[in-house]
């Protein structure tokens, strides 16, 4: 039936940044479609807390299996044969981990565009790449990898989030031309403005917020929640054939000038 297409029951996922926002309501949107769900952060005491609210689907983080620095490859490579030897093979990752800086770029630190590299792009390398390894033998996986509207456009104070978000656009093109073949499948989604508490202050900007309404056909910004049909299609097996793409979740935003 076409409604099991979607069915998720069983499978293992592991979702980056996973603690609070988009991340949160991801591993919550996959959990309803049946999986189990390892979230990750860097602070265990909030994964306990985020996963209090998450049911049975999550898997316990009171022995702080999930919780790794993505940046650091080592510890990624440790945690991921942990995470597949205690929970069983990761049939799913969604690379969601990610920061926002925002400056003028003449005046941008040159730390804080390694701190933005190494979250929003290394991590999604280092953590693909381990379990990938690992799916490759298998012949089977899905690899999601949070893009953004970052992706093909620019805004003022915020280029080094730009560079680094199209460098995932690529990162998952290149993903594909290279483990498509083994029967995975790795895609992205593009997520527009959504209320989140890294959009906070926007949000909290009248002028910037009636601006968003304007620029969006939607008139709106998004919702978290509305970011777990299309998680939940690309890590099911509707996706089979879809490949290498970027599902953009954005309200319209990219359609208009």
């Amino acid at each position: 039936m076409t409604s099991n297409l979607f069915d998720l029951t069983g499978k293992l996922a592991l979702v980056t940044g996973s603690s609070q926002g988009i991340g949160l309501a991801l591993a919550r949107g996959l959990i309803e479609a049946g999986a189990r769900v390892v979230l990750n952060g860097r602070d265990p005491a909030r994964l306990a807390a985020a996963a209090a609210g998450l049911g049975d689907g999550v898997v316990s983080p009171a022995d702080g299996i999930g919780a790794f620095d993505v940046t650091d490859p080592d510890a990624v490579e440790a945690a991921i044969a942990r995470i597949e030897a205690k929970c069983g093979a990761i049939e799913i990752l969604v690379n969601n981990a990610g920061i926002q800086r925002r400056t003028t770029l003449e005046e941008f630190p040159v730390e804080t565009w390694r701190e933005v590299m190494r979250t929003n792009l290394d991590s999604v390398f280092f953590v693909g790449q381990a379990v990938a390894r690992r799916m490759i033998p298998r012949g089977r996986g899905k690899i999601i990898n949070i893009a953004s509207l970052q992706s093909e456009a620019a805004r003022p104070t915020i280029a080094p989030y730009t560079a680094s978000k199209g460098a995932v656009k690529m990162l998952t093109r290149g993903m594909c031309a290279d483990w498509a073949k083994h029967g995975l499948q790795i895609n992205a989604i593009g997520p527009g403005y959504f209320d989140t508490e890294l959009n906070r202050p926007l949000r909290e900007n009248p002028v910037f917020d009636a601006w968003l309404r304007g620029r969006t056909p939607a008139g709106r910004w998004g919702r978290v929640e509305e970011l777990c049909g299309a998680a939940v299609f690309l890590a099911s097996r509707a996706s089979d054939f879809v490949n290498g793409q970027v599902i953009y979740v954005d309200g319209g935003v990219l359609s208009v000038l």
